[in-house]
């Protein structure tokens, strides 16, 4: 047990912290609790967990390395998922929070939020990092195999309590004006989750 908690321990804690941590997903899942209620807002934290797991796994079989031959498309896809995730954050900082709109209104669902894990950069740092700093070369597949099950069975609940945190705050946001604000807040979350790809960028 000892064995098994030195080489997948650290991994344990920084999947916990990383996950646990506003960012995209945190961002839009606490956004959709809110808006759609926890139960409508299942199938989006199963595609994160799910799609997260699966970027794991095929970083770690060979996708890593077409990034290390073209580096220069892992930089393409870094700017076109900034553009995407700024798109989101007008979309949920302009949404209708009147009522009828809200109920009518359709949450991401199962597939949007798997695919959404390709054009996530904090996604692609964590993946990317799982497989480098914390999956063990020795016995690499099974190692990878155990690295994906763990970040699995942490990131469910952790996208829960996003999920369960928008959900609760419904109660205490049911005026038009303070939903919007509070669209807006998550918004904002989401282009601050930007600021490391900014920083990188100034730095070249």
């Amino acid at each position: 047990m000892s064995a098994f908690w030195n080489s997948f321990g650290p991994l344990a804690v920084f999947a916990l912290v990383a996950l646990i941590t506003p960012g995209p997903n945190n961002t839009m899942l606490a956004a959709s609790g809110l808006n759609h209620g926890f139960r409508r807002t299942v199938p989006h934290m199963l595609g994160v967990s799910v799609g997260f797991v699966i970027m794991i796994a095929l970083v770690g079989v060979g996708l890593g390395s077409i990034f290390d031959r073209l580096p220069l498309l892992y930089v393409m896809l870094k700017y076109v998922s900034a553009l995407y995730l700024l798109w989101l954050a007008w979309k949920i900082a302009t949404s209708d929070t009147s009522t009828a709109s809200i109920s009518s209104a359709r949450p991401i669902g199962f597939l949007q939020a798997a695919g959404f894990q390709w054009v996530n950069p904090k996604a692609w740092v964590m993946a990317i990092g799982i497989v480098s700093a914390y999956t063990p070369r020795q016995d690499y597949l099974f190692n990878l195999l155990v690295a994906c099950l763990i970040c699995g069975a942490i990131n469910l609940p952790t996208v829960s309590l996003w999920a369960g945190f928008g959900a609760s705050m419904r109660r205490w946001l049911t005026r038009p004006a303070i939903l919007r604000s509070f669209n807006v807040g998550m918004a904002l979350l989401l282009v601050a989750s930007l600021y490391p790809l900014l920083q990188e960028a100034a730095a070249r």
